[in-house]
């Protein structure tokens, strides 16, 4: 009988609750990624359980959780270092922030961003350059007066 109080301490009892309404189904591939924090895998699995017309600013976030503006924007830059956010900026024309979209992923994106093809470093052709001699004289300046 000892043995088995020894054992049963050992082990963690798992409660399972039958789900029939207001649950959410999500990849568990975030919350064992040992690159995230626990803060950003509790904000993730937080963002992925909300519906997809709301309002996911840091104001909005903060007002649901209880951490304040700073530790919810902390959570998003990792979220995003790690990719599993991706923010769409969108600018007026005097460079003030009017809109932004978070892409969420239940794993992280590598987006390919286009980079521009580097100059070659080979040496410019000289087919048959011309060997003019500049003049001297003065230049014709017409309709000057």
């Amino acid at each position: 009988m000892y043995g088995y109080i020894i054992e049963m301490r050992n082990r963690m009892p798992v409660l399972r609750v039958k789900k029939s309404k207001n649950f959410t189904v999500m990849s568990n591939y975030h919350l064992r990624d040992k690159n995230l924090s626990l803060k950003a895998k509790g904000l993730l699995s937080v963002m992925l359980s909300l519906a997809e017309n709301w309002d996911y600013s840091i104001k909005g976030l903060s007002c649901i959780c209880k951490e304040g503006v700073f530790s919810i924007r902390n959570a998003v830059r990792e979220l995003e270092k790690q990719n599993y956010i991706v923010r769409h900026i969108t600018r007026n024309k005097k460079g003030f922030i009017t809109h932004i979209e978070y892409m969420l992923y239940e794993q992280p994106v590598h987006i390919n961003l286009s980079i521009p093809e580097m100059p070659t470093s080979e040496k410019p052709r000289q087919d048959d350059p011309i060997q003019e001699k500049p003049t001297l004289e003065a230049p014709i300046l017409e309709n000057c007066t």
